[in-house]
This record gives structure tokens, sequence and C-alpha cells, in this order.
């Protein structure tokens, strides 16, 4: 199967289809069966780093993908009983919005709304992220980004209706710091990275020094392939199995064949129907846990806020894995 693979990913990197690849990275049943690593110029978040020349030990931004692990060290401190369970109302853990909570339509947001990105409220991500236009950019740049992401404007009944929004998991983000009483990075080092044998990462942070929960983490795509296998696991030693069942359970639907469950996207691949949870990340990063064909996949790529971003992940997946897993 390794063989096969790596032919076929010679074949789409010789025509050019996937030059936006930085980093892959596909286990099966826990070994890996393909490694690949590229070159090109990167960015850590918007600060260029130049051509960078990727290996095993190199790190890079992950993005969206982000809010994919924040979810699962929320899991980890529910369990612990630190964080609020689901059903909660979000500003009851938020005193210092009290204000914000006069609102009876805003104060009936729950942990869940957050977790499902079902707020309610105004947000805005269609725009690049170097534009201060798109709304998880100027929360970045806010005094407090908390209050910000939590004061926009209510435009839907919370619960209705999935908006893409990184102020959610900023929210989730801060309600674990809240429960730990360590910064989120701290966290993460003990609770997952470290069990999990990861010990290299950066996590950037906005203007107010907090760690971005929604997209500031930095990994080697052979440690975000470790996070995948631990899902795909699901044997409790790390995450819990409780918390996997329910964030990896559709509770909206995005399209017709795509939902959205704590932070996870839920689907199938068109062209063979099997079955996916992952992370997505602007620029085409992106995990992928497949439990049917126990396979877990990690890519990296440079086609940051590129309108063709997604075409070096679907490629890579549909005519090399996808192709080789069958």
């Amino acid at each position: 199967m390794e063989t096969d693979l790596g032919d076929r990913l010679d074949e789409v990197l010789s025509a050019g289809r996937a030059a936006g690849l930085h980093g892959l990275v596909v286990l099966r049943d826990g070994h890996p069966v393909l490694e690949r690593y590229g070159a090109g110029e990167d960015f850590s978040w918007n600060e260029p780093l130049g051509r960078v020349t990727f290996g095993p030990d190199v790190l890079h931004d992950i993005r969206s993908v982000t809010k994919s692990i924040v979810a699962l060290l929320y899991g980890i401190a529910l369990a612990d009983g630190l964080v609020p369970e689901p059903a909660e109302p979000l500003l009851s853990r938020f005193p210092e919005y009290a204000d914000l909570a006069e609102d009876g339509r805003r104060a009936s947001i729950t942990v869940e709304h957050a977790l499902t990105m079902t707020l309610g409220l105004e947000w805005n991500e269609n725009v690049p992220y170097t534009s201060e236009a798109n709304s998880e950019i100027a929360m970045e740049s806010a005094p407090d980004r908390h209050r910000f992401a939590l004061d926009r404007p209510i435009v839907k009944e919370p619960g209705k209706r999935w908006r893409y929004n990184g102020g959610a998991s900023a929210l989730i983000g801060r309600l674990v710091v809240k429960g730990t009483g360590v910064p989120l990075p701290d966290f993460a080092r003990e609770a997952l990275f470290r069990p999990l044998g990861i010990s290299t990462f950066a996590w950037m942070t906005g203007a107010d020094g907090v760690a971005s929960a929604a997209s500031g983490l930095r990994l080697t795509p052979r440690d975000l392939a470790r996070i995948g296998q631990a899902v795909l696991d699901d044997d409790g030693r790390v995450i819990p199995a409780a918390w996997l069942r329910a964030a990896l359970r559709p509770h909206v639907r995005i399209a017709d064949d795509f939902d959205y469950g704590y932070q996870w996207y839920l689907g199938t691949f068109p062209s063979t129907g099997v079955r996916w949870a992952g992370g997505m990340g602007n620029g085409g990063q992106r995990l992928y846990v497949l439990p049917d064909a126990g396979v877990v996949v990690a890519i990296t790529a440079g086609d940051y806020d590129s309108a063709d971003q997604a075409a070096t992940p679907s490629i890579v997946m549909d005519d090399v894995v996808l192709a080789g897993v069958r």
C-alpha cells in the first residue's frame, strides 16, 4: 500500500495538481503508510516566513484545525468537572459580562451553541483573514476578545442556524482556561500533547496576549496525525470516549452531505462514500479521521486565502489516499 500511495502522490505532484502541498502524513491501523514533505512560501498567521523547506520536525500553522483540538481539550476538562456541561447557559460562566445577560435572547445561548457554532450572533469570516472586516481578525485586535464575541448583534434564534464563527471557539477556549486555571497551551501540553508524545508546538497569541483558540496552533504533520489517531482509537486513554461520541455526532446540518459536531466537521467523500470526521483550516490544512477504513490523514498546505485552497487537500484525498485504501 505504501508504494502505491507514494506512486499516486508522485503522479499528482508531477502533474502540478497539488503545488501547494507542504506536508502529508497517512496512518493506517496506527502505522505510517505515507509521509511526504515539500517546500514553499509560508506564513505564521499573517507574518511571512519566506520559502520554507518542510520536514518531520518543522512546525506549520494548522489554522482552524485548532478549533477541533480545543474541542478535545474541552472534553478532557469536562471529564474532570472543570468546565460546564454543554446545556449550561454560556453567560453564566462570564459574570464579568452581566450586562449582556440582561438580554433574554442572549442569556439563552448555551455552551452547546458555541460548540456547534449556532450562537445566532452576527459574524463574518467570508472575507480574507488579512482584513479587519473579517470578524476573527477584528476579534484578535479587540481589547477584550471574549466580550467582542459575545456582544455581536443577535440575528437568529440560538441553535437554529450554523454560522462559521471563530468567536465561538474563543469562548470555548476561555471556558477551558477559566476552569483549569492555566493558559490554554499549558493545559494542552499536560492533558493532551504530552500523553500523546507531542513535545514541540507553538501557539500564536492575539494583541491581548491570549492564545488563539480559533486558529493559533502550530504543529508538525506527524503530531497532528497523532491527535487524529487518538480520536480514531477512541480508547478513553487520553480523550474521554463519551466526549468523542458527543463531539463526533452530527448536531447541525451544514450542507446536503455535510454536518457539524462539536467543532468537528462530519461527512462522506462523494467519490467513495467513505465516512470521515475532521478539522479544516485556511490554506488547505486538514485532519481527517476515517473510522471505517482505520485511516488518519494530516495535510499541511500553503494556499492561504486562495479561492482554490480546498483543491490541494481534495486532490490528495481523492486521487491518492482514497484511491489507495479502497
